[in-house]
C-alpha cells in the first residue's frame, strides 16, 4: 500500500514538473520573440519563429549530436556561439550534462538559459522507414482554426458587399486554417488558407474560397540529397544583401543577434503573402561543397499601365489585401520568374557562398525620373551576383557579404563579432549600399525599409558582469547619399541604445532602457523644395516583472516618449499592467492587460508587445489619449485539443473617430475578438 502511494506520488511529481516546465518554456519563447522583433513593422507575422521554436521545445535535440544548421534556426544563438559549440564538441568530445556549456566562453547564462529548453543530451526518439504505412501511422499532424473580428462596425462594411469603389468586398471575419505534418527531422508538409478581414469569401472575385492558399512538402536527408522543398519555400544566405527571402530581423536590444545565421533553404510557412518564393529547390552535398538550385513562378499584386499600346508596371501592392475595388484590379496582374543557385563551401571554421539569379516579369516598370526615385528599377528583368564568408577564429566571428545587380549598383558590408571574454561581448558592423543597387529580395540590416542608398557604422557590447545583471548597448552612425522620402537633399543621423537587466532573485526582474534617434527630414513647410531639419526622439523604459507564485506572475511598464521637430515638440507615455495566470495541473490559463496611454500624436506614438492567442503576437501603436484592455484565455480540452480565446478593447478620450477611410470607425470605442482551435494527432 505504502509502495503504491509512494509511487503514485512521484507520477504526480512528474507530472508537475513537466507542466511547470511547458508553461515556463511558453513564457520564454515569448520573451525570445519579444527581444528579436522590436523593430519589426505592426503587422510583422511571429508565427514561423514561434513554430520553430515550439518544434524543438516538443521534440528537443540532442546536443551531442545537433547540427550547425539546427543551431541557427533557433535565431537567438548567435554565430559565435553556435561555433563554439560545434568547436567544444569537436576538442573536448560528448557534453556530460548542460551545465557544461558554461565553460564555453561565447555563452553567457542568458544564452544557456534559452538554449537548455530546446535541447537535450539524449538521443531523439527514433522514426522507422519511410513508407506509407508508418506515415500514416507514426508522424505527428496538427490542425488549427482561428476566426477573428473586429466588432465595431467600419466604414467598408456600410456600403453592402460590392466588388467596385472603395467599400469592403467581404465580410470583417478573418479566418485562417493551418495544417501542419512532421514524420521526426526527415519529412514534413503544411498547407495554410487565409482570408483578410473585408475579402470576400466563396464569393465574387473569391469564388475559389480564401484569398490565399501556401502549401509545400519538405525533405531532409544527411546523404547526398540534403534538402528538397515543393511548393512554397524561402531561402536565406548569406547575411541578406543578395538573397533572403522570409522571416528576418534588425537592430534591437538583442545586440549581438543583428548578425544573421546562414539557414539556406527551408519551406514557408508564414501567413505573409509576399515574402516567399513558389516552385521548387533543393540543396545537394558534395563533401564540403553545398549546391542549391531553385526555381520559382508566381503571380504579384501591382498596377499594369498601358499607354500607346505599350504596357508597364507602375507599381507593386505587397499588403495581401484584396478588399476593395481598386485592391482586387491589382490582384495577380504580375508575374514574376525567379531561377537560379547558390554555392556555398565549408572547412574547419570557414564558410563561404555564392548566390546568382535573375528575376523576371512580363512588363517594364515605369521610369521615374523624379526626387529620390531617379535611381529606381526601370526594367523588365534583373540579374543578382552575391558572395559572402563567415570566418570562426578563437572567440572571433568574422563575416561579410558583397553584391551587384547587373546593370546598376553594388553594396556590401562586412563585421565581426568577439567574444572578448566570458562577461564581454563586442560587435562592429559596416555596411555601404549604393543609391542604385537593386534585389527585390534584399533583407540585409539597414536604417532604412530597404538596403539601398545608405552608409553606416554599427557597434554594439553586451557586458554580464553577473549571473544577475546585464548591459546592452549599440551606437548607429548613419548616411543617406540620396534623397529620401520627405527627405529632399542628402541627409544623415545617428541612433543609441542602452539597457540594464537585473535579476534580484529568481522571482524578480527590472529592465531599464534608453533610445535615442536622430535624423534630418524636409521641414514642415509646403514647398517646392524644402530645407533639412534635425528631428530627435528619445524613448525611456522602466519594466518590473515580478512572480508571486509558480503560477501568477505580474509584468509592469512605463515608458515615455520625447519627439522633437523644428522646435515642434510632443511627449507621450504608456504604462501598462500585465497579470498572467499560469497554474501547474490546471486545464485553464491566460493573461490579462491593463494600459493607459497619452501621446499628442502620431511622432509620440508607443509601441508595446501584446500576448496574443497561439502563433499571434503583435506590437501595436498606442496612439492618442485612453486606455487598451486586453484578455488571453486558453483551455486544454483534453491531450489534442486546445481552445484559445482573446477580446480586446481600446477606448479613446480625445477622439470621436477611430482609424481612416473604409477603416473609419464613429466612436470613440474599437473591440475586436479571437477564437482558435488546436487539434494535435
Amino acid at each position: 500500500m505504502n509502495f503504491k502511494v509512494l509511487l503514485f506520488t512521484g507520477f504526480l511529481s512528474v507530472v508537475a514538473i513537466k507542466l511547470r516546465a511547458q508553461e515556463s518554456n511558453d513564457h520564454l519563447i515569448e520573451n525570445i520573440i519579444e527581444s528579436l522583433s522590436e523593430t519589426a513593422t505592426e503587422d510583422f507575422d511571429y508565427s514561423e519563429l514561434q513554430e520553430r521554436l515550439n518544434h524543438y521545445q516538443k521534440n528537443p535535440f540532442n546536443l551531442n549530436k545537433v547540427s550547425l544548421e539546427q543551431l541557427q534556426e533557433l535565431m537567438f544563438l548567435t554565430p559565435l556561439q553556435i561555433q563554439s559549440l560545434i568547436e567544444y564538441r569537436n576538442k573536448n568530445g560528448p557534453l556530460i550534462e548542460l551545465l557544461e556549456l558554461q565553460s564555453i566562453s561565447a555563452f553567457d547564462d542568458e544564452a544557456i538559459k534559452r538554449l537548455i529548453p530546446f535541447c537535450t543530451l539524449s538521443d531523439a526518439s527514433t522514426f522507422p522507414e519511410l513508407n506509407l504505412k508508418n506515415l500514416f501511422n507514426k508522424g505527428k499532424a496538427e490542425w488549427m482554426f482561428t476566426y477573428a473580428q473586429v466588432l465595431h462596425k467600419q466604414k467598408g462594411y456600410e456600403s453592402g458587399e460590392n466588388s467596385t469603389g472603395s467599400g469592403y468586398a467581404g465580410s470583417p471575419q478573418r479566418f485562417l486554417s493551418r495544417y501542419r505534418y512532421n514524420y521526426g527531422e526527415s519529412l514534413s508538409a503544411a498547407i495554410t488558407m487565409e482570408k483578410d478581414p473585408g475579402e470576400a469569401f466563396f464569393s465574387g472575385a473569391q469564388t475559389q474560397g480564401f484569398d490565399f492558399y501556401s502549401a509545400n512538402v519538405s525533405f531532409k536527408g544527411k546523404g547526398r540529397l540534403r534538402k528538397l522543398v515543393l511548393g512554397d519555400y524561402s531561402l536565406q544566405f548569406g547575411q541578406g544583401l543578395t538573397m533572403w527571402s522570409g522571416l528576418s530581423f534588425g537592430k534591437g536590444a538583442a545586440v549581438a543577434a543583428i548578425t544573421k545565421n546562414n539557414i539556406g533553404l527551408r519551406p514557408y510557412s508564414s501567413t505573409n503573402e509576399v515574402l516567399f518564393l513558389r516552385g521548387v529547390s533543393a540543396t545537394v552535398n558534395f563533401r564540403n561543397w553545398d549546391f542549391t538550385p531553385f526555381v520559382s513562378i508566381r503571380n504579384l499584386d501591382g498596377r499594369v499601365d498601358e499607354v500607346d499600346g505599350a504596357k508597364s508596371i507602375s507599381s507593386l501592392n505587397t499588403t495581401g489585401f484584396h478588399r476593395t475595388g481598386s485592391e482586387i484590379e491589382t490582384q495577380k496582374a504580375i508575374i514574376q520568374k525567379v531561377y537560379g543557385a547558390n554555392l556555398q563551401f565549408a572547412d574547419g571554421g570557414w564558410r563561404l557562398g555564392l548566390t546568382a539569379y535573375q528575376t523576371m516579369f512580363g512588363h517594364p516598370f515605369d521610369k521615374n525620373n523624379s526626387g529620390y526615385s531617379i535611381a529606381g528599377f526601370a526594367s523588365d528583368k534583373l540579374t543578382n551576383l552575391g558572395a559572402y564568408y563567415n570566418y570562426s577564429w578563437r572567440n572571433f566571428y568574422f563575416f561579410g557579404e558583397a553584391a551587384k545587380s547587373f546593370g546598376s549598383g553594388t553594396a556590401f558590408l562586412n563585421g565581426v563579432l568577439a567574444s572578448i571574454s566570458p562577461k564581454v561581448s563586442l560587435i562592429v558592423f559596416q555596411r555601404n549600399y549604393q543609391k542604385n543597387y537593386h534585389s527585390f529580395f534584399n533583407q540585409a540590416v539597414s536604417e532604412g525599409t530597404n538596403a539601398v542608398n545608405e552608409k553606416g557604422f554599427y557597434s554594439g557590447l553586451v557586458i554580464s558582469p553577473g549571473k544577475k545583471t546585464e548591459f546592452n548597448f549599440y551606437a548607429d552612425f548613419f548616411k543617406f547619399p540620396w534623397l529620401r522620402f520627405r527627405v529632399d537633399a542628402p541627409s544623415s543621423g545617428h541612433e543609441f541604445l542602452s539597457q540594464f537587466s537585473h535579476s534580484p532573485s529568481k522571482r524578480t526582474n527590472i529592465i531599464l532602457r534608453y533610445k535615442y534617434e536622430q535624423k534630418e527630414e524636409n521641414d514642415a513647410g509646403d514647398y517646392v523644395m524644402n530645407y533639412l531639419v534635425d528631428v530627435k526622439k528619445q524613448n525611456y523604459r522602466l519594466e518590473f516583472n515580478y512572480k508571486i507564485s509558480k503560477a501568477l506572475e505580474l509584468r509592469n511598464r512605463l515608458e515615455m516618449v520625447a519627439y522633437e521637430k523644428d522646435k515642434n515638440s510632443e511627449n507621450g507615455f504608456m504604462t501598462f499592467q500585465d497579470i498572467l495566470y499560469r497554474p501547474l495541473s490546471s486545464k485553464f490559463s491566460g493573461n490579462i492587460r491593463f494600459a493607459l496611454f497619452d501621446t499628442p500624436g502620431f511622432n509620440s506614438r508607443v509601441y508595446a508587445f501584446e500576448n496574443d492567442i497561439l502563433y499571434s503576437y503583435s506590437i501595436p501603436a498606442y496612439q492618442n489619449s485612453g486606455i487598451r484592455f486586453y484578455i488571453n484565455g486558453r483551455w486544454r480540452i483534453n491531450r489534442s485539443t486546445d481552445l484559445w480565446c482573446r477580446y480586446a478593447l481600446s477606448s479613446y478620450t480625445n477622439i470621436e473617430s477611430i482609424g481612416t477611410g473604409p477603416e473609419e470607425i464613429e466612436g470613440h470605442n474599437k473591440s475586436d475578438v479571437k477564437l482558435q482551435l488546436r487539434f494535435q494527432f
